[in-house]
């Protein structure tokens, strides 16, 4: 090397020199931060401000997953109508900023009730999906193709380390300001990304009104005739029917069967999610290695297989908590590497004028599943007991990697063209 020569950055990291790309990466960045404040303060402020027991915690819940339901496929359809993802991403970060500041401001003037925090989680839980339907074209305009996985990984990166900054920072900020005045500090990270946003320059383009855009069953035809976009959907949809039956049952097993204490078990959780920022890294490397297919058929593996672990393990205290620890992290890893491999292939087998309503077909059957394999695992362990159902759980998930051996992606060594 010669002296005073520039050593170009590789990997991920070169496209933070591109200005648009760094400006858009960080207001998703500090977004995915805010999200992830607002899951945990949401719900101390309805038990500390509001008083709610345990069928209110239901209600709140409820009321922040069912726009994804709901209003994921109509809300796609529409943005993908519209010239300028980018100032949509603006107003839906603005907005849930404003219904934020809306709930410290009822708290202090003591009008605060358990239907008014439904309501904002409800408004605010729509304008996330909002958010995630425009961000998919925005993606598409700001990336070139070959650096869809290399993108992704920066942001599915950004996602695994809000994973332990978000609900880290919010308690905190609960414990030394009180929950209300904590959720201004979520305020301040929809602001910041919305500046953010603001600074992104993309050329607009053109608003499509043609039959392939004109409304959410052009999407659903899309998926459904595309042999790549349809293993994945369906592959994703099995492993989420599985994988909620697991979630449901997971905790009070752990806690009661093998008598993990909940502090303990909160920290392996969040130790585990460390487990994120390798899948992170290693996605791109693996997906050039072996190819973008077969790391997908990976991430649908490795995903759910170690959860085999824990209806396994008994024995030592030690030692269960040393295989839960285990588990927690290489499933965090294997859902980065699923996230970012589909993800890209998504990006890649849609046309950018059909980018948003696809993303939101997909939010839709993801998220409509999981209460049904909510309901389902709680079923089954209160007919055949915790340990059997958690065993169906885990087993049953890695069906979800059977779509995409029997698919074109088993042997996809680059991102699929346009069908």
């Amino acid at each position: 090397m010669t002296a005073g020569a520039i050593v170009e950055p590789r990997g991920p990291w070169r496209l933070l020199r591109e200005a648009a790309f760094r400006r858009y990466w960080s207001a998703q960045t500090v977004s995915l931060v805010g999200d992830q404040i607002t899951v945990l303060v949401v719900p101390l402020l309805a038990v500390l401000a509001v008083d709610a027991g345990p069928a209110e915690m239901g209600y709140l819940t409820a009321a922040a997953l069912l726009p994804n339901l709901f209003f994921s496929l109509p809300a796609g359809a529409w943005a993908d109508r519209r010239r300028d993802k980018r100032r949509i991403m603006i107003a839906a970060d603005l907005s849930r900023a404003l219904l934020l500041l809306a709930v410290p401001a009822l708290w202090w003037a003591d009008a605060l009730t358990l239907p008014l925090l439904c309501a904002v989680a409800f408004l605010v839980g729509s304008f996330a999906v909002l958010f995630e339907v425009a961000h998919a074209s925005l993606f598409a305009a700001l990336v070139r193709r070959p650096d869809y996985v290399d993108a992704n990984t920066l942001l599915n990166g950004s996602r695994a380390a809000s994973f332990v900054a978000g609900p880290s920072l919010g308690g905190l900020l609960v414990q030394w300001l009180s929950a209300p005045v904590a959720l201004l500090a979520d305020v301040l990270t929809y602001l910041a990304s919305a500046a953010f946003l603001t600074r992104v320059r993309v050329a607009d383009a053109p608003a499509d009104t043609s039959d392939q855009a004109r409304g959410m069953l052009a999407g659903v035809r899309f998926v459904a005739r595309s042999a790549v976009l349809r293993a994945v959907l369906l592959g994703a949809t099995t492993l989420n029917l599985f994988n909620y039956i697991f979630a449901a049952l997971f905790v009070l097993y752990v806690t009661t069967s093998l008598h993990v204490a909940p502090g303990t078990l909160g920290l392996i959780i969040g130790l585990g999610a460390l487990g994120g920022l390798v899948g992170a890294a290693a996605a791109g490397p693996l997906s050039r290695r072996i190819g973008i297919g077969p790391a997908v058929l990976v991430g649908f593996v490795l995903f759910p297989a170690p959860l085999i672990l824990i209806p396994w393990v008994g024995g030592p205290y030690a030692l269960i908590l040393a295989t839960l620890a285990v588990a927690e992290f290489l499933c965090a890893l294997g859902v980065m590497i699923l996230d970012i491999t589909v993800g890209s292939v998504q990006t890649a087998a849609t046309p950018p004028s059909m980018l948003a309503v696809v993303a939101g077909f997909k939010r839709t059957v993801n998220y409509g599943i999981r209460p049904i394999g909510a309901l389902l695992g709680g079923a089954l362990g209160a007919t055949i007991g915790v340990r059997p159902s958690l065993w169906i759980a885990t087993v049953g998930a890695l069906l979800g990697a059977v779509w995409i051996w029997f698919s074109p992606l088993r042997t996809m060594r680059d991102l699929p063209e346009l069908e």
